[in-house]
């Protein structure tokens, strides 16, 4: 059988771009028994075929032998990433760039990630070692095998200079609630507030993991943003930014989301992708390609976010404004949106911390609540959930600040009655003791669920006015709850 047999029985020069020569080239020795300091060609190529991956190819005998790599060549001494050894290429496939057609084998487009020389110092069925000379990829890799047409490779010297890693944890900034602009215009920008669920992504080799507020993984809640990761290609990055679904008005709305926050289940997941699907919208950038961008400047951090050009059917970069705060502000009322966020443009990116150099400022008013107990319903909601009875943590224990009875539709009382039942307690879990006539059949629970209300205002006592209830809030855990302004 000759070198490129396997290569030529799976394409049809009528119908691919790609090179496909008829004869095989005279056979060269080539490899570990070269010529000491000759110079081998080698190229990585990023494949968008059925699924992303990278075709690393290694001159060799007059061929290129070549390896698909799901998640890219790792630039971290120690990391094995997986490589399928594929059929051999003719080394004009070393230049070639271009689309294969929809049902042609390989079908996506294929585009030159890195090309140079290499020289090689191990090369058999078990083991291939070898010196990398690219534009993008310079040092010592190895590859072993596993198993079948699996090999594993790895790099062998430290990570190139100034290199770090991609992250495994970034919390979110936060941003200090206000109830007025900044007075410096000019020293800040504006976004709009998006009524969602604060999200950080991390995307590396194409693969996209979330992550909420409490540092859950929700990457199976959206798959949606798979996508992403395929557009952002080899770009390792981590990426702020919030969740959001859109109303039969076009508008954000938090109740909207409020089944896809709470589901993971993969046949549900699928059906509500197609009923409420959700937008990324990408406000920051905190890991940009081996590089923290935690310590730039938000102007510059923005700069940067924006060269991404990240705009898709499903991910977004809303626009900032420099200054005009007043202006961003009526857009957002006018528009219905929530409000708005300022961010100081020198301001750094501080993880985990609700920081004044970011402020928001509300349209409405809403308030993150800790549910401590819960009533039954009345006349046609006999049976059901009827009302809410929550709280805001301090320094005592958790303060109570109403009840809460309208806002909920008929999957949303029995959700809540559900994962309610499954925290039940004796007692009440509120530091003082609440007004009996709001204590009827009452069944207190453990303060572990974070829910949103939108209301009028705080009253003397302490209360919320006209409280009604907009959703859970699984992104967030009850110690972070503090009373917004």
């Amino acid at each position: 059988m000759s070198q490129l047999d396997r290569y030529r029985a799976k394409r049809d020069p009528g119908r691919t771009p790609e090179p496909v020569p008829s004869d095989d080239p005279p056979l060269k020795r080539r490899g570990p028994s070269a010529k000491a300091g000759e110079q081998l060609s080698f190229v990585i190529q990023e494949h968008h075929a059925r699924s992303l991956h990278w075709d690393f190819r290694l001159e060799r005998d007059g061929v290129l032998v070549s390896w698909a790599v799901p998640k890219g060549l790792p630039m971290v001494r120690g990391v094995n990433h997986l490589a399928v050894h594929v059929e051999d290429h003719p080394l004009e496939y070393g230049h070639f760039s271009g689309t294969i057609p929809d049902h042609e084998y390989g079908a996506g487009t294929v585009a030159i990630w890195d090309h140079g020389s290499y020289e090689c110092t191990e090369w058999n069925d078990k083991s291939v070692k070898v010196t990398l000379h690219g534009s993008r990829v310079e040092g010592r890799y190895g590859l072993f095998h596993t198993d079948g047409d699996n090999w594993m490779i790895h790099r062998v010297d430290a990570s190139p200079v100034g290199f770090e890693p991609l992250p495994e944890l970034v919390r979110p900034m936060l941003a200090t609630a206000s109830a007025e602009l900044p007075q410096l215009d000019d020293e800040w920008a504006y976004e709009f507030k998006w009524d969602g669920v604060r999200t950080v992504v991390y995307v590396d080799g194409g693969r996209v993991r979330a992550l909420s507020r409490t540092d859950r993984d929700t990457t199976a809640s959206y798959p949606e943003l798979r996508g992403l990761g395929e557009a952002l290609g080899s770009l390792q990055v981590v990426l702020d930014g919030e969740i959001v679904a859109l109303d039969e008005k076009g508008q954000p709305s938090f109740e909207a989301l409020q089944p896809r926050m709470n589901t993971s289940e993969p046949g549900r997941v699928r059906r509500l992708a197609e009923a409420v699907p959700v937008t990324y919208m990408i406000f920051d950038l905190m890991h940009l390609d081996g590089n923290s961008a935690l310590k730039i400047p938000y102007e510059e951090r923005r700069g940067l976010l924006e060269g991404l050009a990240l705009s898709g059917p499903h991910w977004a970069t809303p626009p900032s404004w420099t200054g005009g705060g007043s202006a961003v502000a009526k857009a957002a009322r006018d528009g219905g949106l929530e409000g708005i966020v300022a961010k100081r443009l020198d301001s750094t990116y501080r993880p985990g911390v609700r920081d004044p150099n970011w402020l928001k400022v509300k349209n409405f008013r809403t308030q993150s609540v800790v549910i401590g107990g819960w009533a039954p319903g009345q006349g046609h909601l006999e049976g059901d959930l009827g009302a809410l009875l929550v709280g805001i943590p301090g320094t005592g224990g958790l303060y109570y600040a109403g009840r809460v009875g309208t806002g909920f539709d008929a999957a949303e009382r029995a959700a809540l009655r559900s994962g309610l039942g499954r925290l039940g307690r004796e007692t009440s879990p509120f530091t003082r003791a609440v007004p009996r006539a709001e204590t009827t059949a009452v069944r207190w629970v453990e303060p572990e669920l974070v829910g949103e209300v939108r209301f009028s205002e705080w009253t003397r006592s302490g209360r919320l006015r006209q409280p009604a209830w907009r959703g859970l809030r699984a992104d967030q855990r009850p110690e972070e709850v503090v009373v917004e302004p």
